[in-house]
């Protein structure tokens, strides 16, 4: 068991919100269009703030509790990938002004580090006190890959979000955007601006993300704190991230696939540790190496494989996937 004292979880807790204060520091002052080579610079530096924290994490704790870091944060990593496809379409929908748009990713890496530190509170008690939730978790992950899967294909349908719908419905609203304000004056009336909707639809895609992430990495590691540091440090490079691959996004094809085949794969780790456990030691586990490993081996080659494909084919585009079926007109 990996022994955190209060003053590591401090510090660590320190430095997240100490690197989210920048951002919004940098969101609300200066206000840009964020270019190729701030996007680059940022991102690497996020990537270093992690490896260098699961570099101390090894020295400090040994090589399992690092080796299970990275594989979390690998595949925090990689479904956060798949929340930037979500990201471009909100707003692509709202037609987000890309002035404002370093704000509102800010706002949803805040939004996702709470949800998801609720998530993980919860999800370690339950894991403490019932072992039969690896089951469920389990279970859980599976469907939600197979659902990503059968519909790998699709675009969310932002507009007909029940979140946002019911936010259009009570909530008075201007039609124009007026700079990065949330509220606004129209007609002698105080009233959201079309910022406020893109807001609530990035806080109600991140809940339902937390819902699929937090019992993925529950199954690299049932250590809250390594649970923690790998959803904070791969969320906080994220709005770097949206800038520097949004242009790139469209050619990841068999993303969608390849996140579906981890979920489902992590599913059956959870499955049979669970079994070991509850019913028969003899059930064989999937080790912490292995899973990093298969996760890894999955990513490039959908990588190498969406490359590939766009290049024989650029009109073919990416999809973030849904985890249900859209209507379609006849």
């Amino acid at each position: 068991m990996l022994d955190i004292d209060g003053l590591t979880w401090t510090l660590t807790i320190g430095l997240v919100l100490a690197l989210l204060a920048i951002d919004l520091v940098l969101a609300a002052v200066r206000p840009h269009r964020v270019g190729f080579g701030e996007a680059v610079a940022w991102s690497v530096g996020y990537i270093l703030v992690a490896v260098a924290f699961g570099v101390w994490l090894t020295l400090a704790h040994g090589g399992d509790f690092g080796t299970q870091y990275f594989a979390g944060y690998i595949v925090e990593k990689s479904l956060s990938v798949d929340n930037l496809f979500v990201f471009v379409i909100i707003m692509s929908t709202f037609a987000v002004p890309e002035e404002h748009q370093h704000k509102v990713l800010t706002f949803g890496i805040i939004a996702a580090l709470i949800m998801r530190g609720i998530f993980i509170a919860l999800g370690a008690t339950l894991l403490s006190l019932f072992s039969f939730m690896f089951l469920l978790f389990g279970l859980l992950l599976i469907y939600t890959g197979v659902q990503l899967f059968r519909h790998r294909d699709e675009d969310p349908d932002v507009e007909n979000n029940a979140i946002v719908r019911t936010a259009r419905r009570v909530l008075p609203l201007s039609a124009e955007y007026d700079g990065g304000k949330l509220f606004t004056i129209a007609d002698g009336k105080r009233v959201g601006t079309p910022l406020v909707v893109v807001l609530i639809a990035i806080g109600g895609i991140d809940l339902l993300f937390a819902l699929d992430s937090i019992p993925a990495v529950f199954g690299i590691t049932d250590e809250p704190y390594l649970v923690f540091a790998a959803n904070a440090f791969a969320l906080l490079g994220l709005r770097a991230l949206y800038f520097l691959v949004k242009g790139l996004l469209d050619r990841l094809v068999y993303l969608s696939a390849g996140l579906a085949v981890i979920l489902g794969f992590i599913g059956v780790k959870l499955i049979l540790h669970w079994a070991h456990v509850d019913i028969d030691t003899r059930v064989p586990e999937i080790s912490t190496p292995f899973s990093l490993g298969v996760i890894i081996g999955i990513l490039l080659v959908v990588t190498v494989a969406s490359l590939v494909k766009t290049r024989r084919d650029p009109d073919t585009k990416a999809h973030p996937g849904s985890l249900r079926a859209q209507d379609r007109p006849d």
